[in-house]
This record gives structure tokens, sequence and C-alpha cells, in this order.
């Protein structure tokens, strides 16, 4: 009996980090409208309406994070991919109390960050808020 609880124990562990690292479907989440030249992922932005796309996969989490808690992302225009950078998932749970959070979809939302050395772009889908943090490119 030890032997099948045990191979019961690794079957479910093996399951449960293939789930946790299964990938999602692709999903729009929407457009936006970049002011200024950024930087996402390393490739340069120039100032533009571009889609923003969830590739469906998933990056490797922060330390303490959920394997679920990182995405790709992808900015698209002229039906091109231009960039590529990482968006933090926050489900409605993780969003502090008082804040926009549990709308169920919503236009993606600009922001500037600390003294403008940051761009946030937030948005939603399916009850779960997206981040996604851009650099101003140096003049």
């Amino acid at each position: 009996m030890t032997r099948t609880r045990t191979f019961a124990l690794t079957v479910a562990g093996m399951l449960a980090a293939t789930l946790a690292s299964a990938h999602h479907a692709p999903a729009s989440l929407g457009t936006v409208r970049i002011a200024e030249p950024m930087m996402a992922g390393g490739a340069p932005l120039k100032p533009g309406v571009y889609e923003i796309r969830d590739t469906g996969e998933h990056r490797t989490a922060l330390p303490g994070q959920s394997p679920e808690s990182m995405v790709w992302v992808e900015f698209i225009a002229d039906g091109k991919v231009v960039a590529r950078d990482g968006a933090e998932i926050l489900s409605a749970a993780d969003q502090p109390a008082g804040t926009t959070g549990g709308a169920s979809t919503s236009r993606p939302r600009v922001e500037r960050l600390k003294d403008n050395e940051f761009v946030r772009i937030s948005t939603y889908r399916d009850g779960s808020r997206y981040l996604i943090y851009l650099r101003p490119m140096q003049r």
C-alpha cells in the first residue's frame, strides 16, 4: 500500500507541475496609444497605436510568485509583432481593496510612474488585471 500511495503522490505532483506551466489560449488585451518612444523587451516602440496580445505563454515567475503570474505579451502594429515583453497578472483575489479591481474587461490604461521613469499599461481580461511596465527611450 505504501508503494501505491507513493506512486499516486508522484503522479499527482507531475500533473500539478504540468498544469502550472501549461499555456493558455492567446487573447487580445485591447489597443493602446503610445505617445512617446518606449522600450519593450529591448525593442523600440515608436509613438503610435498598438494591439496588445497575451501570447498564452507563461514566463518564469519571480521568487514567491505563482507560475501563472507572468505571461508574454506582444505589441502588434499593422498586423506585425514589433515587440514582446512580460506582463504581470493579478487575479481579483490578489488585487488590493479599494483599487479598480474586479472589472471583467477594460480599455488599456497608460500611466506615467516614478518621476516619468516608467510607463505602466494596465488592462483587465476575464477578471484578471494585466500590468505591463515600459521604459521611455533615452533622448
